[in-house]
């Protein structure tokens, strides 16, 4: 009984992250596109005080690319959610260990893997556009991503074992 309120509260969470960054996502889109669009000043404050306007006001090549990053993280963020979300609509708890989600485990693990490497790869892009003068500060959070991609890979591995032993048992049973 106790396990059943724990996935219920995890499905529920599941549900609230995932519909946060769709509205993040959609913020930055939509603040994003009306920098570049119509008011150069939505540069100030885009989505909870990200301040890109010098950035802007210097380049907005590099404000543009920024921001891209910054949409294309959040975007594989929400993705990741969406898979959990999956998952918690497809699993039976009676018999886990399906070829259906070992695989989103495993597309999990790489949603994971790819997040981290692009959130690595903005983070060191502006460490370097502020070693050219620009200030501003994006916490980018590229090793948890890529800490957690190696854990979710090892547990697909382990994961697909499990399918593999389960259909093993069905055919000697």
């Amino acid at each position: 009984m106790e396990t059943k309120r724990i996935i219920t509260l995890m499905k529920i969470v599941s549900w609230i992250l995932f519909i946060g960054l769709c509205i993040k996502l959609g913020a930055l889109l939509i603040s994003g596109g009306i920098s570049l669009l119509i008011n150069p000043e939505a540069t100030e404050n885009l989505y909870l005080n990200i301040d890109l306007s010098n950035l802007y006001e210097s380049s907005v090549k590099y404000y543009t690319f920024v921001l891209s990053l910054i949409i294309s993280v959040t975007a594989l963020k929400a993705y990741l959610f969406y898979l959990v979300i999956k998952i918690f609509s497809i699993i039976d708890f009676d018999k886990p260990f399906t070829k259906a989600v070992a695989r989103l485990i495993s597309s999990i693990s790489y949603v994971s893997l790819w997040t981290g490497l692009l959130a690595y790869i903005a983070n060191h892009y502006c460490k370097w556009l502020q070693k050219k003068g620009f200030i501003f500060e994006l916490d980018w959070g590229s090793s948890e991503f890529l800490f957690m991609a190696g854990i979710i890979f090892i547990i697909a591995f382990i994961f697909k074992r499990g399918v593999e032993i389960q259909s093993e048992n069905q055919l000697t049973v």
